[in-house]
């Protein structure tokens, strides 16, 4: 298998080279933003063709990686021949990759929740403009995919997404004095620090509502959350005659990656039709993983966690408020992170932002205005409220 991989520095992307690596793929082209320490040590192993950075690192990146055609669009990284581009950029940056890829013809494996949040309906016409697929990597979404194999979406009467429940599922009551420390342990997985903080507050669920009723083209009312502390059950599906299929397996993202890699090229050209998938070798030793223990189901505490009562807000509205929610929360967790606002304060600035979000038709170019207006509103507000004394 022939791969292109965006985003090969993050989280993502090195667990996709790892992938790679045990199976065997050629990695053809790579891009990275700035990393260029990772981004050498990922060239030497993998030898790609062709590799994308970000501008201002350009010069040093020719610099150091000499033998390799070196550029800064990710866009025509995107086009590139390959079995499968796997997009694994984080935030609205990777729109522009996402559809050039599908334009192109692409098979893409995306792990760009921001793709199907903001702009669902734009990259399933692209994928029908170009003749693309789209197949998602997020361990939920695979699972909701993997259950979807040989069904009829039409006979789905729910799909239900699982959460952790972070690492405030059971405690303290008063979260406003949670540190960026703490919210940075989640319990189960290894993950970066945006997703990790939207994990505490579960915006992370309320983004992947919305991505899964974009991906498979159910309406937002059936698509539901049930707080799972083990992280066993990774998505289940309910159907019309009230029976559920359920995907299981380790809290280990190589798995549903490699899932993914095996699907994108036989993956959806349009919501909820999945097509057949023949699976690839043992991911990671796994074949070992023991099935013991208890599996607990929580309703989440929309009181507790509203940001996730946003999100489901966001998506009734429709338009552009899912990108305003989108750059919102982006915003207001920097701000957490760099101790400019108190954890409750998140939520917060999202309803703020949500209250004034203008109605509008969602086009490449409204997307790019809601999100610069949403980003300046949100600073304005953590301005005002700051951090709880």
């Amino acid at each position: 298998m022939r791969l292109t991989l965006l985003g090969s520095t993050g989280s993502i992307g090195t667990q996709t080279l790892d992938v790679a690596r045990e199976r065997g793929f050629t990695v053809s082209a790579l891009a990275a933003g700035r990393n260029l320490d990772l981004l050498e040590a990922q060239v030497r192993e993998f030898r790609p063709e062709v590799v994308s950075v970000a501008e201002d690192v350009l010069k040093d990146a020719r610099a150091r990686l000499g033998g390799v055609k070196v550029i800064s669009d990710t866009s025509e990284i995107a086009t590139l021949p390959a079995d499968v581009t796997v997009n694994a950029m984080s935030g609205l940056i990777g729109l522009a990759p996402t559809r050039a890829a599908l334009e192109a013809g692409r098979s893409v494996a995306l792990a760009t929740k921001e793709a199907m949040v903001t702009a669902g309906l734009l990259i399933w016409e692209a994928a029908a403009a170009g003749g693309g697929r789209v197949v998602p990597i997020d361990s939920e979404h695979t699972g909701i995919y993997q259950c979807l194999v040989g069904e009829d979406v039409h006979d789905v009467a729910e799909l239900i997404l699982t959460a952790s429940g972070g690492p405030f599922r059971d405690g303290p009551a008063d979260l406003s004095g949670v540190t960026p420390a703490q919210a940075l342990k989640h319990p189960n997985w290894n993950m970066g620090r945006k997703i990790s903080v939207d994990s505490a507050t579960l915006l992370n669920k309320g983004l992947e509502v919305l991505e899964c009723a974009s991906l498979y083209g159910v309406p937002l009312s059936r698509v539901r959350v049930t707080v799972h502390p083990q992280s066993v059950v990774h998505a289940l599906i309910r159907f019309r005659d009230g029976s559920l299929k359920a995907n299981l397996g380790p809290t280990d993202m190589r798995l549903a990656i490699a899932y993914a890699l095996d699907a994108a090229p036989t993956g959806m050209q349009a919501p909820g039709q999945p097509g057949s998938v023949r699976r690839g070798p043992e991911v990671a030793g796994h074949l070992g993983w023991p099935l013991l223990g208890t599996l607990e189901f929580r309703e989440p505490d929309l009181e507790r966690f509203p940001a996730l009562a946003q999100a489901y807000r966001a998506g009734e509205m429709g338009g552009v408020a899912p990108t305003a929610l989108n750059a919102a929360d982006e915003v207001a967790v920097e701000a957490f992170l760099q101790g400019r606002l108190g954890f409750l304060g998140i939520a917060r600035v999202i309803e703020a932002v949500l209250n004034e979000t203008p109605q509008g038709s969602v086009n490449w170019d409204s997307i790019a205005s809601t999100d610069a207006w949403a980003r300046q509103r949100s600073e304005e507000f953590i301005s005002k409220m700051g951090v709880p004394l």
